[in-house]
């Protein structure tokens, strides 16, 4: 028996059970360790399908960057994990629920024919200088390129929107006006003040 199939499975209950934990755990800081983990698991099924660039992105990516980042803002929230423990039970159904169907349309979408382990055991050979990079841009922006460009646009509105909730008109908080620092003046910025000498303060010297 090749050793691909019984790879596929193992990183696949990793990926099952990790995934799980994110959401079951009642820790944040655990849960975002167990998202690491699923990725990187995730990672490890994507070089078994021999998309190494992919598997590469994720890493760097998300593990690198957006998880560091989700550790340093759960860690410095003063998260009250009572609360969290209380809407658990509360949410659950409905988790159950949009968990369900979303698991039904990644099967419809992700059946055996595109992702499986028939793909694992009998992969398509390529030549030597085969580079799945270079094949998933020439079909992103060619067959996918219509759908790529309203995901940035999506994006792009997304990011709009976060800029525009942070910039609200807080009263009584202090602000810089660049303008204003840049085209001051020497005048403005020293002013001279005489006073007369005190004379005690002559004689002690």
């Amino acid at each position: 028996m090749e050793i691909q199939p019984i790879l596929f499975y193992v990183f696949s209950a990793i990926l099952v059970v990790a995934s799980l934990a994110v959401i079951t755990v009642k820790n944040p800081v655990y849960a975002a360790f167990s998202l690491i983990l699923a990725f990187f698991t995730c990672a490890a099924l994507w070089i078994l399908l021999e998309a190494e660039f992919l598997a590469l992105t994720l890493i760097l990516v998300y593990v690198g960057a957006v998880m560091v980042l989700f550790l340093f803002v759960v860690m410095m929230l003063d998260i009250n994990i009572s609360q969290l423990r209380e809407g658990f039970a509360r949410y659950l159904p409905v988790g159950l629920i949009v968990g369900f169907i979303i698991f039904a349309q990644m099967a419809v979408v992700l059946g055996p024919d595109t992702f499986g382990l028939d793909q694992i055991a009998d992969p398509v050979k390529h030549a030597a200088d085969y580079s799945n990079t270079k094949e998933l841009g020439s079909v992103l922006y060619t067959v996918y390129v219509y759908p790529f460009e309203i995901a940035a646009v999506i994006l792009l509105v997304a990011i709009i929107a976060a800029i525009a909730l942070t910039l609200r008109r807080r009263p009584n908080v202090k602000q810089q006006n660049i303008d204003a620092q840049v085209r001051v003046t020497k005048e403005e910025r020293v002013r001279m003040v005489k006073m007369t000498a005190d004379k005690k303060d002559e004689m002690n010297q």
